[in-house]
C-alpha cells in the first residue's frame, strides 16, 4: 500500500514538474517575443537578426540552420512572417500553449503602438520632427533587411541550381512583375524535382 502510494506521489511529483517546465517555458516564449515585436520595426524580414540572437544564441532553442527552415516555412504559408514563425518556434518548444504564448508576444506590442498612434498619427504626420524620425526608420530597416540577407545566404546551401533558381526568381518578380505566390510555389516544386532527380541519379544532393 505504501509502494502505491509512493509511486503515485512520484507519478505526480513529475506530472507537477512537467507542468511546471511548460508554463516556464510559455513565459519565456511570451517575454521573447515580446520583446521582440516592441523592438523591431519594418516587418518579417527585419526581425530576423533579432530573432536568430534571441532563439539561437541566447535561448538555444534552435540552430542557425533551423532559423533558415523555420523563414522558409513562414514565408511559404499564408501570414505575417514574423507571426508564422513565433508561432512555429512556441511550438517546438512548449506544444500548443507555447505557440499561443509567442504568437500573443509579438502581436502584442504592435496592436497597441498601432492603436495609439491610430489616435495621433493625422496630428503629428506633418510634424518635420516626425518625418525625419520615419526616414531614420526607413534607412535603419533596410540595414536589417539586408543583414537577414547576408546570414541566411551564409547559412543556406549553395549549388549552381540554386543559384540559377535564385536569379530566375528574381528577374521573374523584380522585371517580369510576376505573381509572388506562384513564383514560390514553382521554387518549391523545383527544389523537390531536383533533390529527387539527384537522388535517383546517386549524386550528392546541393
Amino acid at each position: 500500500m505504501k509502494k502505491t502510494a509512493g509511486k503515485a506521489t512520484a507519478g505526480k511529483t513529475a506530472a507537477d514538474k512537467a507542468q511546471s517546465g511548460r508554463t516556464h517555458n510559455c513565459l519565456i516564449l511570451f517575454l521573447t517575443f515580446l520583446k521582440i515585436g516592441a523592438f523591431t520595426f519594418g516587418g518579417g524580414y527585419a526581425m530576423i537578426p533579432l530573432i536568430e540572437h534571441e532563439i539561437v544564441n541566447r535561448r538555444h532553442y534552435a540552430s542557425e540552420d533551423d532559423v533558415l527552415e523555420i523563414v522558409a516555412i513562414a514565408e511559404s504559408t499564408p501570414g505575417p512572417i514574423a507571426i508564422n514563425a513565433a508561432t512555429f518556434i512556441g511550438y517546438r518548444v512548449a506544444g500548443i500553449a507555447g505557440s499561443f504564448a509567442a504568437t500573443f508576444g509579438v502581436v502584442l506590442p504592435s496592436f497597441f503602438i498601432i492603436l495609439i498612434i491610430s489616435f495621433f498619427l493625422r496630428s503629428f504626420e506633418s510634424v518635420r520632427i516626425v518625418k525625419y524620425a520615419f526616414a531614420g526608420v526607413r534607412a535603419a530597416v533596410l540595414a536589417l533587411i539586408i543583414r537577414a540577407l547576408a546570414t541566411m545566404y551564409k547559412t543556406c546551401p549553395k549549388s549552381l541550381f540554386s543559384y540559377i533558381l535564385m536569379a530566375a526568381a528574381f528577374l521573374a518578380v523584380a522585371f517580369l512583375g510576376a505573381n509572388v505566390l506562384l513564383v514560390i510555389l514553382f521554387s518549391g516544386a523545383a527544389g523537390v524535382f531536383w533533390t529527387v532527380f539527384s537522388a535517383k541519379k546517386g549524386g550528392k544532393i546541393t
